[in-house]
């Protein structure tokens, strides 16, 4: 699979991530007391389609899991860090929950998420949050041409470091565009000037994954992945 992407195949993944972005701010919003997960991916589902995108993520089987997921978004609660699974359950003062979802608009494929505190969060909850968001905007600022994945990895990986935190174990963010999971692999960590060179045209997600406590995880039943310790 190409690295770098052609003018014509950045312009429908751009107009791919446009759906995206605006589904996930809608559902940002939903994201309140009361609300069910089952809530969320029905409006996820609904509002793909009427963009003339579909679901990137139904009936995509990434490396490591049991089977393909069953739909269009993933609902991670809490300690569960990635590819949570929506259920019914009702969302709580108090919950974390990450949206996680992947569009693919006339080929061109894209994959994002963020973190919504549900209602009133503890102030620890917050500082995580806004760490993981600090270290997103410090790898962002590392690719660009010339650079390397390492660089991007070590600005994560320092940021977290820096808020007393840590990237967690055997997460990664990686390429993507013509295939949801694409070459390179952009680890949360890194040396500065290692790993593969960046050049105009490669498109990545990248993906930090922070915590306070442990960073190890365990794969659930149901293919997420969650902290050991809770």
């Amino acid at each position: 699979m190409e690295y770098v992407k052609t003018p014509e195949q950045v312009k429908k993944i751009r107009q791919s991530a446009r759906i995206l972005a605006d589904v996930l701010r809608k559902l940002q919003k939903m994201a309140r007391p009361g609300v069910n997960l089952l809530e969320l991916e029905e409006f996820a589902q609904v509002s793909i389609r009427e963009h003339g995108g579909k679901p990137a993520f139904l009936g995509y089987k990434p490396t490591g899991a049991r089977k393909p997921y069953g739909y269009a978004l993933c609902t991670s609660l809490n300690h569960v860090v990635v590819h949570g699974t929506p259920y019914s359950y009702a969302l709580k003062e108090g919950d974390i929950l990450s949206l996680d979802l992947g569009v693919d608009w006339q080929g061109g494929i894209s994959d994002a998420a963020l973190t919504v505190g549900v209602g009133q969060i503890s102030k620890r909850d917050e500082e995580l949050i806004n760490i993981t968001r600090r270290a997103l905007e410090n790898g962002i600022a590392q690719a660009k041409p010339g650079n390397t994945t390492g660089d991007i990895g070590r600005a994560i990986e320092e940021t977290a470091k820096r808020a007393g935190a840590k990237v967690i174990d055997g997460l990664t963010g990686h390429g993507v565009g013509n295939e949801l999971h694409e070459e390179p692999t952009i680890y949360n960590f890194g040396e500065p000037g290692e790993g593969e060179l960046l050049e105009e045209g490669m498109v990545l997600a990248l993906e930090p994954m922070i915590c306070f406590t442990t960073s190890k995880i365990e794969q659930l039943s149901d293919d997420s992945y969650a902290t050991m310790d809770g």
